[in-house]
């Protein structure tokens, strides 16, 4: 990269991290004093707003960056990470967006403690909302360490450090100082740039090839190095038994995933009604929907026009083929059109990144607050406000987030994603369920559920060949590999709901009808809703 590259992007980076400061700061004053504001933004944004900002929040790092690398690779095999984070939506629309807006008021574990012993389930459904929180924000900030390193000089290690140790810096600082109403403002802006960025760069690869997509697939398929490989499946899951299986895990994982994840789940307490929240989805459907429609496009043009090889040298995961094609599409390396059109492309991945680090910090503050910290206090101690408390836990998550990132910044962010979405299927999913459709589901049934997930889902992971016993292993020295499978979805997903129903049936608790009830008429008709 030359000197104009970084001195321009570094430039747009700045600007637009001065943008997202004024109007935290902006926003935040006098406004975040109550939990309602700082958890929920005062509950006063319009379905469009919400539906841009929900986009915003769920259109991150891993689909801008890392599913583009993925199809950049691995052709049709990559292109199914875009279709399982569309799928996920129906099921977020189906079954939850208005049910959740209507049983609880923060965080998720206010809709399973609705009708249960609220202290071991709110502990439950706090540390497993932390945990899915933190993966997902490892994932973005090893994104924004991939592309500012490429930016400085594409192995640059210590740029890479100090990035990810910048941007947990200032998610802390968003969190902290705007609360809900700041991030927002910060995903909406995030959204509106990063779909004109992908519109862009789309037409622009269109037009390289004129229109004509068969010639844009061969000429992919050619440089990809595989051939019609390429374009069929089975490139990246189709070697064996295990790969598939590894598939069908991933699968599961990413339609599931979504509607059990926190910040997710959050962005429904910040619309007044139920059918605000239903409308939201819809708008936030039709925008994630076009985005990766053209992801797919993005992967397509960075095999045909940079090569898979040109992709994989500067990042052995993908992460950096959007930038890439970027400078290509601009006129190459030294002009000026790839100059811009380059630092335009890592300012708006930069943005993406700091705009879902900022929901997914609040999200997980959130639970350690109004769930962990209510649940724990002793009594008699001193009191403090939660929203105080969420300010505390930003800190201590954006640190844990930021040790994590430097151990996994080899890793494919898309990836990273699966297996926050697994955990979350796993842990989070199954207890929302049970708690919005099974009158006999009981406070051990609950927590079962969500550790019967949680557990499982992090211990296969550790014992995968994510964490060891492969080259691409976070530690490719040392052999602790037992489990076969990258993502543990298809195991910890069906023992989360198994445990679920262990723990309900073998339960002595008789489930109060009254308080189902109640529930059950709040989460149909809103009666009581917040």
């Amino acid at each position: 990269m030359t000197g104009d590259h970084q001195t321009l992007a570094l430039l747009l980076f700045s600007a637009f991290v001065a943008v997202t400061l004024a109007i935290t700061t902006w926003v935040s004053r006098g406004r975040q004093g109550s939990a309602d504001e700082f958890y929920a933004g005062g509950r006063l944004f319009s379905p469009m707003e919400n539906g841009f900002a929900i986009a915003g929040d769920y259109m991150s790092a891993a689909s801008f960056l890392g599913v583009t690398g993925l199809i950049a690779l691995f052709g049709y095999d990559g292109l199914l990470y875009s279709v399982g984070f569309l799928v996920a939506w129906l099921v977020v629309l189906f079954l939850v967006a208005e049910l959740v807006r209507n049983c609880g008021r923060f965080t998720f574990a206010d809709v399973v403690a609705a009708r249960m012993r609220e202290k071991p389930v709110r502990i439950a459904a706090g540390t497993s909302s932390v945990t899915v929180c933190v993966l997902y924000l490892v994932a973005q900030m090893v994104g924004a360490g991939s592309l500012v390193a490429l930016l400085l000089g594409g192995t640059n290690g210590a740029a890479r450090t100090w990035t990810v140790i910048g941007v947990g810096a200032l998610m802390v600082v968003y969190v902290s100082l705007g609360g809900m109403r700041a991030t927002t403002w910060i995903q909406i802006v995030k959204a509106v740039l990063l779909l004109s960025g992908a519109i862009t760069l789309t037409a622009l690869v269109l037009a390289r090839f004129h229109g004509d997509i068969d010639q844009l697939l061969r000429t992919a398929a050619e440089r990809s190095g595989h051939g019609d490989a390429y374009l069929a499946p089975g490139l990246k899951y189709g070697a064996d038994w295990t790969a598939r299986f590894d598939f069908i895990s991933l699968g599961l994982a990413l339609v599931l995933g979504t509607a059990g994840l926190p910040h997710i789940l959050s962005r429904f307490y910040t619309v007044p009604t139920a059918r605000a929240a239903r409308r939201s989805a819809i708008w936030s459907i039709g925008l994630i929907g076009s985005f990766y429609l053209m992801t797919i496009v993005l992967g397509l043009g960075a095999a045909a026009l940079v090569g898979s090889d040109a992709v994989r040298a500067s990042h052995a995961s993908g992460n950096t083929a959007v930038p890439l094609l970027a400078l290509d599409l601009g006129g190459g390396a030294g002009s000026t059109g790839g100059t811009v059109l380059f630092a335009v492309v890592a300012a708006v991945a930069f943005a993406t990144i700091l705009a879902v680090v900022a929901g997914a910090t609040l999200a997980s503050s959130a639970s350690v607050a109004h769930d962990l910290y209510a649940s724990l206090r002793r009594p008699g101690a001193r009191q403090r406000s939660e929203v105080a408390v969420a300010r505390v836990a930003a800190v201590g998550i954006g640190a844990v987030a930021i040790a994590l990132s430097l151990l996994a910044s080899d890793l494919n962010i898309a990836f990273l994603v699966g297996l926050a979405f697994a955990v979350a299927a796993s842990a989070n999913l199954p207890v929302l369920l049970y708690s919005l459709f099974w009158r006999n589901f009981t406070t051990r049934g609950a927590v079962w559920s969500v550790y019967g997930g949680l557990v499982p889902a992090l211990a296969l992971v550790v014992v995968s060949p994510v964490v060891s016993g492969s080259p691409d292993s976070i530690f490719p020295g040392v052999d602790l590999q037992y489990f076969p499978l990258e993502n543990p979805g298809l195991v910890s997903i069906p023992l989360g709901f198994l445990a679920g129903w262990i723990g309900t049936v073998t339960s002595r608790e008789v489930p109060d009808a009254a308080r189902h009830a109640e529930t059950e008429v709040r989460s149909l008709t809103g009666a009581g809703a917040a």
